[in-house]
């Protein structure tokens, strides 16, 4: 059984609450390779995203997630602002109407959702960005079939946190961290460790459900 439309939406006010919480964690991780100010546009962002969808009733699934990703767009700027709201638009895109959320469908939706971040910024799996976060994430999901989400979402867990640990060996060769070249390596990109944020949050929500 999957998330209701309301379920859905507590569940995304949790990651909305994870992300804000992690402001000086993402700031410190930032600061290793970058300006150190992910965190902060990761928490404005996200604050905006849970007022987007708190208090408001929505048809479906998807509109849940679009509301969430406009509220990042609007809100959160630089490439953190633009490729966070990406991922939340496609996916809602493509959950659309359902007014549940099931496992096969979200990892459809983020494999869609990978899709839209390559062709935005041109970055690819091994360039050290939030997608070798991602993409191992929405693979660890479809993997999963029709397994209930908390299950699932263990899983798509775990595997973020292992996409985050890669891309410690990784040179970054684009965003802010691409002119550190080797000075890079050692260092784990800010936005896997977002995205690690995002799926730890949304795993411990459903801890329990399935």
């Amino acid at each position: 059984m999957g998330l209701s439309v309301e379920d859905t939406r507590a569940l995304l006010i949790a990651v909305a609450d994870s992300v804000v919480a992690a402001k000086d964690m993402l700031t410190e991780a930032d600061s290793a390779i970058g300006d150190g100010d992910h965190g902060i546009g990761m928490a404005v962002g996200f604050e905006a995203a849970k007022k987007e969808i708190e208090g408001k009733d929505f048809a479906d699934v998807g509109a849940v997630w679009k509301a969430a990703g406009m509220g990042i767009m609007k809100t959160s700027g630089g490439a953190c602002g633009a490729v966070f709201s990406t991922l939340f638009r496609s996916a809602g895109k493509s959950l659309g109407a359902a007014d549940t959320l099931e496992t096969p469908a979200l990892a459809a939706a983020l494999a869609e959702a990978v899709d839209a971040i390559k062709a935005r910024g041109g970055a690819n799996l091994g360039d050290k960005t939030m997608l070798d976060a991602l993409a191992p994430a929405a693979d660890a999901l479809a993997a999963q079939g029709d397994a209930p989400l908390p299950a699932a979402l263990a899983a798509a867990a775990a595997a973020a946190e292992a996409g985050v640990e890669a891309t410690k060996q990784m040179v970054a060769k684009t965003g802010k961290a691409r002119p550190l070249g080797e000075r890079s390596l050692g260092h784990a990109d800010p936005g896997a460790v977002s995205t690690a944020v995002i799926f730890r949050a949304m795993r411990d929500h459903l801890a329990g459900q399935g």
